[in-house]
């Protein structure tokens, strides 16, 4: 399949933000990985996610692409504005939403927690050539995507981040000095704390957010059916035995909130657009687990934004849980997939059953005219849904959840273990580690035993390329071209910094849909260097990056 990433021109016939019944719409992921360093239990997290991030901008600078240490601009961030039209004191906030805030970790820390001397910088952030964010998030190292406009790039650049962080583990595994460090691609420790796997969605701010949540809250319990990465152990403690089909579902407890790491909602309402404000706002996603199928990964955002395309034109489904935080635990705790939730009217239903109603939703919506991978998702959510119904274990090629529960199953078989044996979650963690040749599911791919929907050279292209059809091209090209000029960077706007000139100057890049490589390309081609670029861009009526 073609993924679509490398097109010129791909924005062709990209339907508007809010118009039709499609997968196409601006879009990106962001990934918190699991860190843990086996000869060094008692390390920092912060400070070995600090290490994953140098080490990668160590490898940058031996070959793969210019070091790309542009600063992190918060000057545009407001993570305590509320979507119900209210902003949170920040002295009632917890300090995990304070994302505003860089990340502090001082040469000295790192040197005192080594027992080193140093005066090396430290860097926390990195902007990558390809348009997307790697920093230290807390106690994790997190990949934020660049925007794309469909799922399949989705699924591209979330795996170019995969790339990224193996890169980062194997420069720190030939350093001498350092211990090695695992990163792994999941959502907990089994020692209650949780992370996250977040997803964000462009959508009109004309759409009443009361909207998007009464439609999207049954979706959003239900849809771990064909995207839950699975998970040994149930309760937030890991507290019974068994295994669940959500890493994330036990760890939420509210329907409709602010938070993010702490009283957990199913619908996150921090109202930080990065674009247009007037115009668009970000749907954050926070209820996701962490995929390393690509064919979950693709159906969870691509499903997700076809019922924004319902929603957004009056024509959602909309079958209310009478305790939505309850129904997702409930569905979450039963792999056969039997288990069926209250809903308001009385009625009750599985997770298959919702699902089915929204499928059938957008199925009756579809226009004919629908593009090839509008029609590809539908396809494969009406058949994935057919199979799940018939025996979910035959779906083991396309989901995490079942993938992982038939090799813990075949290791139980062979053994005779319970599952409050404690090998079982050493298997559920190795399914998630990053490193090719120890990962379950790395293993898994190599033997042809799940679908692959994206190549191998396309992802090591995308790990140093941005998307064509985004303002990520703008930001990544500008990287890539001028890393000395560019001293601050974020998703609306980059900073310059010119010789000879006393002021910096800001670009804005509010729209998302510009700066694409339709629209600035041969600005990058022609210009001399940074000052040509600026002067090209900046002169006459055509901003091609601004709104």
């Amino acid at each position: 399949m073609d993924t679509g990433g490398r097109r010129e021109g791909s924005r062709a016939g990209l339907p508007p933000v809010g118009e039709g019944i499609s997968v196409h719409r601006v879009m990106g992921t962001e990934t918190e990985y699991g860190i843990i360093a086996p000869g060094a239990p008692s390390a920092n997290p912060t400070l070995l996610s600090s290490q994953v991030v140098n080490a990668y901008a160590a490898t940058l600078r031996e070959g793969l692409g210019n070091l790309a240490g542009t600063r992190w601009d918060y000057t545009d961030e407001t993570p305590l504005t509320d979507a119900r039209g209210f902003r949170m004191d920040r002295d009632r906030a917890h300090p995990s939403q304070l994302t505003d805030e860089p990340v502090e970790l001082t040469a000295e820390q790192i040197a005192l927690e080594r027992g080193e001397p140093t005066e090396a910088a430290v860097l926390m952030n990195l902007v990558l050539n390809n348009g997307a964010r790697l920093y230290v998030d807390h106690a994790h190292p997190e990949y934020s995507s660049p925007e794309v406009t469909n799922p399949l790039d989705a699924v591209l650049w979330d795996r170019a981040g995969d790339s990224v962080a193996v890169a980062a583990m194997e420069r720190i595994a030939a350093t001498p000095g350092f211990s090695q460090v695992i990163l792994y691609k999941n959502n907990t420790d089994n020692k209650s704390v949780s992370y996250g796997s977040h997803e964000n969605y462009l959508v009109p701010r004309s759409v009443p957010f009361s909207g998007l949540a009464e439609g999207l809250i049954p979706f959003f319990v239900s849809r771990q059916v064909i995207c839950g990465a699975g998970r040994v152990g149930i309760g937030p403690l890991n507290q019974e035995p068994g295994f669940q089909i959500s890493q994330r579902a036990d760890f939420f407890e509210n329907e409709i909130g602010l938070e993010t790491t702490v009283r957990r909602p199913i619908i996150n309402t921090r109202d930080e657009p990065h674009a247009v404000a007037e115009k668009y706002r970000r749907l954050h996603v926070i209820i996701g687990d962490a995929n390393l199928h690509e064919v979950s990964n693709y159906l969870k955002t691509g499903t997700t934004a076809l019922v924004l395309a319902l929603i957004e034109r009056g024509l959602a489904p909309v079958p209310a849980l009478e305790d939505p935080v309850g129904a997702l635990q409930s569905i979450s705790h039963d792999p056969s997939l039997r288990a069926t939730v209250r809903l308001m009217d009385g009625r009750s239903m599985s997770g298959l059953d919702l699902q089915e109603v929204y499928c059938e939703a957008v199925t009756a919506a579809l226009p004919p005219d629908a593009d090839e991978q509008t029609r590809d998702v539908v396809e494969r959510w009406q058949s994935l849904l057919t199979t799940l119904r018939r025996d979910p274990m035959d779906a083991a090629r396309q989901v995490d959840w079942i993938a992982k529960l038939k090799v813990l199953e075949a290791y139980r078989q062979r053994d005779g273990l319970a599952w409050t044996d404690a090998r079982l979650a050493l298997v559920d963690l190795q399914y998630a580690d990053l490193r090719p040749e120890k990962g379950i599911y790395q293993r898994l791919a190599r033997r042809g035993d799940v679908e692959l929907l994206v190549a191998a050279a396309d992802v090591a292209r995308a790990a140093v390329e941005p998307p064509r059809d985004t303002r990520a091209y703008f930001r990544g090209r500008c990287i890539a071209e001028y890393p000395a000029q560019v001293v601050g960077a974020s998703w609306d706007s980059l900073i310059f910094e010119l010789a000879g000139e006393r002021r910096l100057q800001r670009v804005q890049t509010r729209e998302p849909l510009r700066g694409t490589a339709e629209l600035t390309a041969e600005l990058f081609d022609a210009a001399a260097d940074a000052e040509d670029f600026l002067a090209r861009l900046l002169s006459g009526p055509d901003r091609r990056v601004a709104p």
